[in-house]
């Protein structure tokens, strides 16, 4: 076992990366004076990872959404739900799925030793049945046709359809009724097999903790198991989108809409191009630009404008969305902006105001033991840690930032998504 300290001058902070025995890597963020503890167990297997190998073997195709199916099982054993015994300790647990990873989380002000136990427990112990398999079914069938009918998720998923051609990004999670109608007890464990091995996982924990408390659990509830080699496929994925446009219609007050600028997927993979790209985009369309403020005045945007890069592996894409009584004008107004700025050039005033604000929410994030959380999981599974990001955002140059902007943003390369009001309603 091995325990690195890392260390962030900025911050004034530091926390614990343990390479354990059993072959899962663990962080521990200790913060003196804090009364409740953050844990979240992941690992690196999400809904677009559907074709894969294991050492050099066979490609293996399962079932669209079964990493959602399989989180949801987990939590079922002979002896009962992990959250009745977690009801027990008072822990506050979830789960989640998405593109790219599934993790298990808790958040405690007391008992966190069992909390954890019971978290390292039943992620460890699959149960599966063709009878809890085939219950589950209508249960996962109906939360499908849920976020059918959810205006929010659907103009997100109509944009990623629209715009990718064969990456399953553009598939939606937790997949279709007929898709999990293929899965059973036997691919269950096939994929859990492959993708929960502790090799392939990570252990974060955040808030009233020590390094020798997680250990202590960690060495009594950890089975070792074999490194093995997995490898996931993607088709090759067109530069250009689908489709430029996309339109479904809801029974919504305001219409929806989300722009999406599909980038390659390289141009956002170091802690310095991340950084760059926030930066640029708090500098394009933060409350405090010009963009907003435009926007703002002719009454195209209200306070739910947002804007995020969304990316994760062989996918990168920059979204601008919100509600909007005239969405494509709207998205007009951004394109034009995007291209006034790619040809008179961006402010350096607006850089410095973006990059003080980008830095200041990233220390402010290091008061909350979830974020910390999420941050450490994320950042592991990017092959990146925390304080690396930090220091690319106070390092960052005005030259780095254009040179960011150069490769971002083609107008000429999106895709609008809008969710419109049913007529006559």
């Amino acid at each position: 076992m091995n325990i690195s300290e890392v260390k962030s001058i900025l911050a004034g902070e530091s926390y614990y990366r343990i390479n354990h025995s059993s072959g899962l890597p663990i962080y521990v963020y200790p913060k003196k004076g804090y009364k409740s503890a953050y844990a979240i167990f992941g690992t690196r297997y999400g809904s677009i990872n559907n074709v894969f190998s294991v050492d050099s073997g066979e490609k293996i195709t399962v079932p669209d959404g079964i990493a959602h199916y399989l989180e949801h099982k987990l939590f079922e054993s002979e002896d009962g739900d992990a959250f009745v015994r977690y009801a027990k300790t008072g822990a506050n647990a979830n789960a989640y799925t998405s593109f790219d990873k599934t993790c298990y989380l808790f958040s405690c002000t007391g008992k966190f030793d069992e909390s954890l136990e019971i978290l390292l427990d039943f992620v460890q112990s699959p149960y599966f049945t063709a009878k809890t398999v085939e219950k589950e079914q209508g249960i996962i069938g109906q939360e499908i046709k849920m976020y059918d009918d959810s205006p929010d998720w659907r103009v997100l998923f109509n944009m990623l359809e629209a715009m990718y051609e064969n990456h399953p990004v553009k598939i939606d999670i937790a997949g279709t009724v007929e898709s999990i109608a293929q899965i059973t007890a036997e691919k269950l464990y096939e994929v859990y097999n492959v993708f929960y091995n502790l090799n392939n996982m990570v252990l974060c924990v955040a808030g009233n903790v020590t390094v020798e408390q997680v250990m202590k659990i960690a060495d009594k509830m950890l089975k070792p198991c074999k490194k093995h080699e997995i490898h996931c496929y993607f088709q090759d994925e067109p530069d250009g989108v689908l489709k430029p446009y996309v339109e479904q219609s809801f029974p919504v007050s305001i219409p929806l809409f989300n722009l999406g600028f599909k980038e390659k997927p390289d141009c956002c993979i170091t802690e310095k191009q991340k950084a760059c790209t926030d930066i640029l985009l708090s500098m394009l369309a933060s409350p405090t630009s010009t963009l907003y403020r435009n926007l703002m005045n002719e009454g195209l945007i209200n306070t739910s404008f947002s804007y995020e890069p969304f990316e994760g592996p062989g996918f990168f894409t920059i979204i601008f969305s919100g509600e909007s009584r005239e969405p494509q004008k709207t998205a007009d107004r951004i394109k034009e902006y995007i291209s006034d700025m790619k040809k008179n050039g961006l402010d350096k005033e607006d850089f410095e105001i973006a990059k003080k604000a980008i830095y200041g929410g990233s220390v402010s994030a290091l008061n909350s033991v979830s974020t910390i959380g999420n941050l450490l999981i994320d950042h592991h599974f990017n092959d990146n840690e925390i304080y690396t990001y930090l220091d690319e955002v106070a390092k960052a140059q005005f030259s780095d930032v254009e040179e960011m902007f150069s490769h971002l943003l083609d107008v000429d390369n999106c895709t609008l998504s809008v969710i419109s009001e049913i007529k006559g309603e």
